[in-house]
């Protein structure tokens, strides 16, 4: 073969082998790469998160309750209503959260027995005390949360940095309460729609309930790995349920054991819940103007 022929199959055989090359360079760009590689930079879905805190609240109640028309003064410290439980109280607060977003559910019940020092002028009557107060109280709290802002702040207590986390939320509490009001029968007691026992006169409301929408704010710290500090403040009613409630909590929280997934946390921290609801007039009003607020202590289980 002549030289020239030769050097022209060299050339060729080299351009094929060049367009081969590019060929495999433009497959793989196209995406016929191994899947795995693929798969290994993609980024993990995220997942849900559960946290459930039974808890303790010890609270006092300061404020009044119209019953049957009567109008008696509450003011009783956390103690002296631990002493007067009329059955065993729960409290529980669960969080389930997907990245920026949670839902959360509170219940509290507590069947409280409280002194009354003062029964009100009423009807032409009057009463100097009154012998004291029952609540059956069943409060029961859902929403949804929303982180709007987070960033990271500095290291504490020679600690790596921590960070800080802003949630709106808005949901809904009801209310369901059962007050009865016992009180010293005087001569002067008009004791119309009040039940009658030996020397004593009881105004019992029944089972009165209802619903209030609330939004709020909640501030999430961590001072360090493991330890948080969160404060919360609400409000709601706005007439379409009681005419206003509020409620604030600061709790701090701290980590002490991990098992089986499951990681363990205590927690300690100060609630105040207060309500301001009525309906009816006269001798058929009832009214429960109250804030119950103490401690709170319990143990929170996240996986």
């Amino acid at each position: 073969m002549p030289r020239a022929h030769r050097e022209f199959a060299a050339l060729l055989a080299a351009l094929s082998g060049l367009l081969g090359a590019a060929g495999i360079a433009a497959g793989a760009d196209l995406g016929s790469g191994p899947a795995v590689q693929e798969r290994e930079v993609q980024p993990t879905p995220r997942s849900w998160t559960f946290s459930l805190t039974p808890y303790s609240w010890l609270s006092g109640l300061d404020g009044h309750t119209t019953v049957k028309g009567r109008t008696t003064d509450i003011d009783a410290s956390p103690f002296e209503v631990l002493e007067h439980l009329n059955g065993v109280p729960w409290m529980s607060y669960g969080e389930a959260r997907l990245g920026r977003f949670a839902l959360y559910g509170d219940i509290v019940y507590a069947p409280l027995g409280v002194g009354a020092s003062t029964t009100r002028t009423f009807g032409g009557a009057t009463l100097d005390a009154s012998l004291g107060v029952d609540v059956q109280q069943t409060i029961a709290e859902v929403g949804a949360i929303y982180e709007v802002a987070g960033w990271r702040s500095g290291s504490l207590f020679g600690y790596g940095g921590g960070s800080t986390a802003i949630d709106v939320l808005a949901g809904a509490r009801y209310w369901r309460q059962d007050v009865e009001v016992r009180l010293a029968l005087s001569a002067t007691l008009d004791t119309s729609g009040l039940s009658l026992s030996g020397s004593r006169a009881i105004a019992r409301a029944g089972d009165v309930e209802w619903v209030d929408p609330l939004v709020g704010l909640r501030l999430r710290h961590q001072l360090a790995p493991g330890h948080e500090l969160v404060l919360r403040g609400d409000v709601g009613g706005f007439d379409a349920g009681s005419t206003f409630s509020w409620n604030v909590l600061g709790a701090y929280s701290w980590q002490f054991a991990t098992h089986a997934g499951v990681t363990y946390s205590g927690v300690i921290g100060y609630r105040a819940l207060a309500v301001d609801f009525e309906k009816g007039s006269g001798r058929t009003r009832y009214e429960y103007d109250a804030v119950q607020h103490g401690p709170l202590i319990g143990l929170t289980a996240s996986f």
